[in-house]
């Protein structure tokens, strides 16, 4: 939406579009993981800058109008809270795409812990800065407004309303490489899950295989980006969030329970991390849309039954 803005292009060329980023994106991480890391860290750079910009421009108007735009500051209900709470999860996983990369990281175990926890703080900093910032200085209207539009825009119109259009450019820029980043490592870090799931066989053995390099997962590189491509055809952006925010906060729930199993030697945090983030997960899980859920436990239960399946088989 963002790029059919800068350049005037008729939002029937969405889906089209984001088909493009997938393709792209495939293709970056089938050159393994040197340039996916690269190019990771070129998209970070831009974004962070970009949103480091709209902060100090829109800082000014936020200050000036002090308490304005955030009175009354809160009007709806606890389950309109629950509901976005659920649906914003989705936003913070990214952190978890650390762990998957575990294998390809020098020392592991020190180094995944403490990039998760950077990671998750640095997000979590930018996401309250921007938020603040860009309600305080247009008001919550004018966000509502931007996102009833067909090609939804709200920080642009954000920027634009505040530093004009060549502000809204430089963060037009910005969500775009935003987007493809969650995008990189949405690919990069579920056909590291696939590969695992490969080798022990709770997936097609063939998505086990490595290229010739032994360094890309090239069949799970291909079934991730087919499966997200497939899903981008959908076109109903709010379907495919709301789903994936029941599905992640589940497997988030499960890696809490796996958690809880570990034994005092291998615990970096205490039990009761673990046993919080496992009911705060279960509990946010079932405030998406009833339907998402319910085709999500149905989906859940096929895996199971695929699994229990294969076991006999295997026997």
């Amino acid at each position: 939406a963002y790029l059919l803005n800068i350049l005037g292009i008729n939002s029937d060329w969405v889906v089209p579009t984001a088909f493009l980023a997938v393709v792209v994106m495939t293709l970056i991480v089938l050159n393994g993981i040197r340039r996916s890391n690269f190019a990771n860290i070129a998209i970070v750079s831009v974004t962070i800058l970009s949103l480091g910009f709209l902060i100090l421009v829109c800082l000014p108007s936020t200050i000036q109008r002090g308490s304005e735009n955030f009175t009354p500051f809160f009007t709806g209900s606890l389950a309109d809270v629950l509901h976005a709470s659920a649906l914003m999860f989705v936003a913070y996983t990214g952190y978890g795409r650390i762990a998957t990369l575990g294998e390809e990281a020098r020392s592991p175990r020190q180094t995944i812990p403490k990039a998760m926890i950077v990671c998750l703080a640095v997000t979590m900093l930018l996401y309250i800065a921007v938020a603040t910032v860009t309600i305080g200085a247009v008001g919550v209207d004018v966000l509502a407004g931007a996102i009833q539009q067909t090609k939804a825009a709200p920080l642009e119109v954000v920027a634009r309303d505040v530093t004009g259009v060549g502000g809204a450019l430089v963060l037009a820029i910005g969500a775009m490489t935003a987007m493809l980043g969650v995008l990189l490592n949405l690919i990069l870090g579920l056909s590291r899950v696939l590969l695992a799931m490969g080798r022990r066989h709770d997936a097609p053995r063939f998505l086990s295989r490595l290229n010739q390099q032994q360094t890309t997962p090239y069949w799970s590189v291909i079934v991730v980006g087919v499966a997200i491509a497939l899903l981008v055809l959908v076109g109903n952006v709010k379907t495919t969030w709301s789903f994936s925010a029941f599905s992640v906060l589940i497997y988030y729930a499960i890696t809490n329970l796996g958690a809880l199993k570990l034994s005092s030697q291998e615990r970096l945090y205490p039990r009761w991390i673990a046993f919080l983030g496992l009911l705060s997960c279960l509990f946010l899980a079932f405030w998406v849309e009833s339907s998402i859920w319910q085709v999500g436990l149905g989906l859940i239960v096929a895996g199971l039954i695929w699994h229990k399946v294969r076991q006999g088989v295997s026997c």
